[in-house]
């Protein structure tokens, strides 16, 4: 339908979660149609978002710091490490305000199919993370899918032997879902009724 710009415009709106073609070319008319000062304002504040986020060399989530917020917060406690998917999950579940540890980000799950592997999932980074900081509880807060729960059992796998308790998100959460669009209380009781991976 569209041709030159307004057609590279659809295609890069495209690759946004959630955006179809019918999608993409509505927000790639409005967007043209803007007033241009403000139009001009949006890329500007995504250039500098994405000049300035960085992978918190720590916990692996997306932060303006080295270090993020919840690394250098010295409150949280240190023997209870909860594993998510990706940054916007450490929010969600902080916002729960029932897990007061420290987090590690995976940036993605186990896909063979899609040559996602151990390495792709950070595991030696997070391996070494709870080898160097006594981590005494692991909790998998990784969505119920396919590839979430081939995470879960690689992760437990890995780890037989060591020292840590590891635990999972309980009920609330169906087969298949999605930690984004579970609501706080929802997401808060999965955290609360957690278990052990290996019963």
């Amino acid at each position: 339908m569209f041709t030159g710009l307004l057609a590279e415009l659809e295609k890069n709106l495209k690759k946004l979660p959630g955006i179809g073609t019918k999608s993409a070319q509505r927000l790639a008319m409005y967007l043209i149609g803007m007033e241009k000062n403000s139009a001009l304002e949006l890329s500007e504040s995504i250039r500098l978002a994405v000049e300035n986020y960085q992978h918190c060399k720590h916990c692996n989530m997306l932060s303006e710091d080295e270090v993020c917020s919840f690394c250098s917060d010295t409150n949280r406690n240190d023997t209870h490490l909860c594993v998510v998917e990706n940054t916007q999950d450490v929010y969600l579940i902080d916002n729960t305000h029932e897990f007061h540890g420290r987090y590690f980000v995976m940036g993605n799950l186990l896909s063979p199919l899609d040559g996602i592997g151990p390495n792709e999932i950070n595991f030696p980074a997070l391996l070494k993370l709870i080898k160097s900081n006594g981590i005494e509880e692991l909790i998998l807060a990784l969505n119920p899918s396919a590839e979430g729960e081939s995470t879960i059992s690689y992760i437990a796998h890995q780890l037989e032997g060591l020292p840590v308790r590891i635990t999972r998100l309980s009920t609330g959460l169906p087969f298949g879902g999605d930690i984004e669009y579970t609501n706080s209380l929802t997401l808060g009781n999965a955290l609360k009724r957690r278990y052990s991976v290996s019963d």
